[in-house]
């Protein structure tokens, strides 16, 4: 069988979709353990980015630092975190996988806020000093909003990144998309379907978010649709 045909009888095998194997219950794990991770990513990476761009401190060696996480294989950081997940009482899985995928999400997010604030215009930044606006309103009011969009992009980087690479968390026992995966590896003559199907759904969920962070953009970054309209006018 080709392996489009393998891919559609694996998705419309009823008893695919359902069972603590099933491809509902793995794919609410793998959306829950991204969302996590993401969210955790953006509460490191966004203060400081923001602080630091503001006051514009350390361009260079603070993005060196923080770009750490992606000199550094994931599967290696589940490797090192593992032992001191289970000696500490976190167990397997979710999260020595968690701190992986936050090492890999921080990055995007802090480059592209700090870049975003710290590339405020200079006359935006004096015109508003010049209206008597404090230096947090200048940041809020001004620098903020001019870097809202490559923030998104940088959060829709991070988003897509994270879920490509949770499949990993299947290597240490968390039961997400990736399982589908390893257990097609594992026995590739009888569950090859669903390799082939796991690999299909995380690149169906990637490209869904992808596309649902671009609609945000448009309706959080209105300015950007105006001009847009207005260069192709």
């Amino acid at each position: 069988m080709s392996a489009l045909g393998d891919l559609w009888s694996f998705l419309t095998t009823g008893a695919n979709w359902t069972g603590t194997t099933g491809i509902w219950t793995l794919t609410r794990a793998h959306v829950w353990i991204s969302f996590v991770s993401v969210l955790i990513a953006s509460a490191i990476a966004i203060p400081p980015a923001v602080v630091l761009a503001h006051r514009r401190i350390a361009p260079v060696a603070s993005v060196a630092v923080v770009n750490v996480g992606r000199a550094m294989p994931s599967f290696a950081i589940i490797a090192l975190v593992l032992p001191f997940s289970i000696r500490w009482g976190f167990g397997l899985g979710f999260w020595p996988t968690t701190v992986a995928l936050v090492a890999l999400g921080t990055p995007p997010i802090y480059t592209n806020t700090y870049a975003g604030v710290a590339g405020t215009p200079a006359d935006l930044v004096e015109a508003a000093s010049g209206v008597g606006m404090t230096g947090s309103q200048v940041l809020y009011k001004v620098e903020i909003p001019f870097a809202l969009p490559l923030l998104i992009t940088g959060f829709r980087v991070s988003a897509v990144q994270i879920i490509a690479t949770a499949t990993l968390g299947a290597l240490v026992g968390y039961r997400c998309l990736g399982t589908l995966m390893l257990d097609g590896l594992a026995r590739p003559r009888t569950a090859g379907d669903r390799l082939i199907g796991g690999a299909f759904l995380v690149a169906l969920l990637a490209i869904l978010v992808e596309v649902a962070l671009n609609w945000a953009e448009t309706r959080l970054v209105p300015w950007r649709r105006r001009d847009g309209a207005a260069r192709s006018g």
